[in-house]
């Protein structure tokens, strides 16, 4: 009898499941919202430090941002998403102000924040400021709780823990640049920190060491992680529990190699208490860990410290020169500028210098016009301030965005060939700081000058017309004396 409860009570289940099967696949396609459109808060942090205990009530973060996604695929775009933040987890370690990107409004604890409508993508906002307070101790944390929905979207939640991190340790305020490093060969940097702070590193300390403009790492010490190849980062953790008010450096430099033909790079290195390795640092190192040692304290009080790298390698410049040639009165085009002989490669964001230019005695600039963004300029260079000074040009500025050629950057100049010079000539001076040889850098400026044409009146220019006024008055002044001595005569 048992059995047949137990047999009777699986046939009706079965039946019941069978008629919802069957039900589910008889009856009109109508998908839910969640089927069409689903949120993601995937990219939302776990966990982050919120702001160093030393900082107190000082510390402001205003870059918690809270990422909604529309998970690919969807049949429709997700209409009006919200997102709620609650932050009253925080109380205990700090406050939050209005702030954030302008969508998000709220008082007290909870905001709300306004995405708008978005298909297959996301969006970011700053649901408010985090101030921090006086009395916290490193490891102190709280939670913020957030719940995103969407008109046609199921809800979907998430958290971060914020933990009050510390102290803050300071780097060298100033690095002294690096010169003449040879491309190929090792050059070292040995970082320094201090603790200046009443909180000790409890939890050990970790050094970020980033390159810029062809610089690469080695990996060399098995206690740092580094990015692939390129290698222009590195991530080191280190055990030493750094005190408050001492100093130290680490027991050996790190490695970095300049690329050939890179002119300059950057080195910069900033340190944390609070270690945690960035995404990407997949490479360990395989030499002999690197430790850290005591030394002498200075002004370490910086974020980030940062090293300028100028490497043996130039870019050498050449004048590029023309001759002014024409008749006096006439305004010709001259092109003027530089021809970059390298090797080295001068980047973006590298001072690319430029040239300067006394024109010929007997001549006057006009113009010297360029077009950008569609708009015509008159001047591409800066003016002299006094007669017979310099126009200087930079190559960096637009004037020459779309005045370079291969390997040569010139525009025109618009000469007016006042009058007839002997021996005229100009000159053309090129620079910029990679170019280590200086005797190539001037050149002239030839002037083959023509009598203007008889009878051109328009070719004489100001300075032959103020020639003919000068002697029109005088010979009206001499006209008028000798009337003035018949008549007395008479």
């Amino acid at each position: 009898m048992p059995s047949r409860i137990r047999t009777g009570r699986a046939a009706a289940a079965f039946v019941t499941g069978l008629a919802t099967v069957l039900a589910t696949a008889l009856a009109p396609a109508a998908a839910t919202a969640a089927d069409k459109v689903a949120l993601s808060l995937k990219d939302v942090p776990r966990s982050i430090v919120v702001y160093n205990a030393d900082e107190g009530a000082d510390a402001v973060k205003g870059d918690f941002v809270v990422p909604v996604a529309v998970v690919p695929g969807n049949e429709e775009p997700a209409r009006n998403i919200r997102v709620v933040v609650d932050a009253s987890g925080l109380k205990d370690i700090a406050r939050v102000t209005k702030g954030g990107y302008g969508n998000c409004d709220g008082s007290g604890w909870v905001y709300t924040c306004e995405y708008g409508t978005l298909e297959n993508d996301g969006e970011s906002n700053a649901p408010f400021d985090i101030v921090g307070l006086d009395g916290v101790e490193p490891g102190d944390s709280g939670t913020v709780t957030y719940t995103a929905t969407a008109d046609n979207a199921a809800p979907v939640t998430g958290t971060t823990r914020m933990v009050v991190g510390g102290p803050t340790l300071g780097a060298p305020d100033e690095e002294p640049g690096v010169s003449g490093v040879e491309p190929g060969e090792p050059a070292s940097l040995t970082p320094r920190l201090a603790n200046h702070t009443r909180f000790a590193a409890a939890g050990g300390v970790a050094l970020h060491l980033r390159t810029d403009g062809g610089l690469t790492l080695r990996t060399r010490h098995s206690n740092c992680h580094y990015t692939g190849a390129p290698v222009t980062s590195a991530w080191c953790v280190f055990p030493t529990k750094a005190a408050p008010d001492t100093a130290y450096r680490t027991s050996a430099p790190l490695s970095y190699v300049a690329a050939e033909k890179e002119l300059s790079g950057t080195l910069s290195y900033s340190w944390s208490s609070a270690p945690g390795k960035p995404d990407g640092h997949t490479v360990r190192g395989t030499g002999p860990p690197l430790t850290l040692v005591p030394t002498a304290d200075g002004r370490f009080d910086s974020a980030e410290a940062t090293v300028e790298v100028d490497t043996t390698v130039q870019a050498d410049y050449r004048p590029v020169t023309a001759t002014v040639r024409g008749r006096v009165g006439d305004t010709v085009k001259v092109r003027l500028g530089v021809r970059d002989l390298g090797p080295g490669v001068l980047l973006d964001d590298e001072v690319k210098g430029g040239f300067e230019v006394v024109p010929p005695e007997g001549t006057t600039v006009t113009s010297i016009p360029y077009s950008f963004e569609g708009d015509d300029q008159r001047w591409g260079c800066a003016r002299p301030e006094k007669s017979g000074g310099a126009f200087v040009c930079e190559v960096g500025d637009e004037a020459f965005f779309s005045a370079a050629g291969e390997r040569t950057t010139a525009i025109d100049f618009h000469v007016r060939i006042d009058r007839q010079v002997p021996g005229a000539r100009g000159t053309i001076r090129t620079y910029n700081p990679y170019d280590r040889t200086p005797g190539n850098d001037t050149a002239v400026i030839p002037v083959e000058a023509s009598p203007a044409p008889p009878g051109v009146a328009a070719s004489l220019g100001p300075v032959g017309w103020t020639a003919i006024a000068v002697g029109a008055v005088a010979a009206v002044t001499v006209a008028a004396l000798y009337l003035r001595r018949r008549r007395a005569s008479s």
